[in-house]
C-alpha cells in the first residue's frame, strides 16, 4: 500500500496455476479514516473488495487463457507447431476473397519431403519426428510474417503466400530447396542425409480462381516434381504446366 501523495494505491498480485498473471492496482481518493481503524474501518473494507476484485480477475483470466489454449490446439499440428490443414482451408477462402477485392495475387506451394520414409525405416519413428520438426522451423524461418505456413499431412506442407505472383513464388520455392538441402540434420549419434523438396506452385488468377482448384493445381504440380526426379519445383501458369 502506498500512501504517499493526496490519493492511495494498493496492489494485489494476480496468479494462476502457472503462476503470476498481472497485477491489480486500486486508487483512492484521500481519506481521513482510511488507516484510522486497520480491522474495521474503511481501509479494511476497501481491501476486502479488492481481494474480492482479485480473485474473480484471477477466475476471468485462466478461463481466457483455457479458452485460448484450447483454440491453438484446434488449429495447430502438435508435432510441429504449424497450422493445420484444417485452418489451411479456412484461411485459403478468406486470403482468396481479399486478394479478388483487392486486386491481387495469392500463390499455394505444396511442398513434399522427398524420401521421408528412409528416416522411419532406417533410424526409428523419433527421427523422423525430429526431421519434421526441423523442416517446420527452417521454413518458419525463411518465409515472411504474413505468409501462412500449414503441415498438410504427413511429410506435406502447404503454404500460402499473400500477394505473391507465380514467378516470384517459384523463386522462393527454389530458395526453399536450397535452404533444406543445406540444413545439417544430426539426431542423437546419428548424421542424416540432407532433406530435398518437391514443390508445385499454383496462383490466383493464373491457375485457378477458387480454393478447391488451387489445392487441386498445386497437388499436380507436386506430383509432376516428383515424377520429374524430385528436388524440383513445378509452377502451374494458365497455359499449362510448366517446369
Amino acid at each position: 500500500m502506498n500512501l504517499s501523495g493526496s490519493n492511495q494505491f494498493l496492489c494485489l498480485p494476480l496468479s494462476g496455476k502457472e503462476g503470476s498473471v498481472g497485477i491489480l492496482q486500486l486508487e483512492f481518493p484521500p481519506d481521513e479514516g482510511w488507516m484510522a481503524d486497520k480491522s474495521d474501518g474503511p481501509g479494511a473494507s476497501r481491501e476486502r473488495l479488492a481481494v474480492t476484485v482479485a480473485g474473480q480477475l484471477e477466475h476471468s483470466v485462466a478461463s481466457l487463457k483455457l479458452r485460448e489454449t484450447l483454440r491453438d490446439q484446434s488449429i495447430r499440428d502438435p508435432l510441429t507447431g504449424l497450422y493445420n490443414r484444417r485452418f489451411m482451408v479456412e484461411s485459403l477462402e478468406r486470403e482468396l476473397l481479399r486478394a479478388s477485392r483487392n486486386g491481387q495475387r495469392l500463390s499455394v506451394l505444396f511442398v513434399d519431403l522427398d524420401h521421408f520414409k528412409r528416416f522411419n525405416d532406417n533410424f526409428g519413428h523419433e527421427a523422423g519426428d525430429y526431421v519434421l520438426r526441423t523442416m517446420a522451423g527452417v521454413f518458419q524461418d525463411f518465409f515472411r510474417g504474413n505468409d501462412l505456413i500449414c503441415r498438410y499431412g504427413g511429410e506435406e506442407f502447404a503454404i500460402l503466400l499473400p500477394d505473391c505472383a507465380p514467378r516470384d513464388a517459384a523463386a522462393r520455392a527454389d530458395g526453399l530447396r536450397d535452404r533444406a538441402r543445406s540444413t545439417p540434420l544430426n539426431h542423437g549419434a546419428n548424421r542424416l542425409t540432407p532433406v530435398t523438396l518437391s514443390i508445385g506452385v499454383a496462383a490466383f488468377p493464373e491457375s485457378a480462381a477458387t480454393a478447391d482448384g488451387l489445392l487441386r493445381v498445386a497437388d499436380e504440380c507436386l506430383y509432376r516434381s516428383k515424377a520429374n526426379g524430385r528436388d524440383v519445383t513445378t509452377v502451374a501458369q494458365a497455359i499449362g504446366v510448366t517446369q
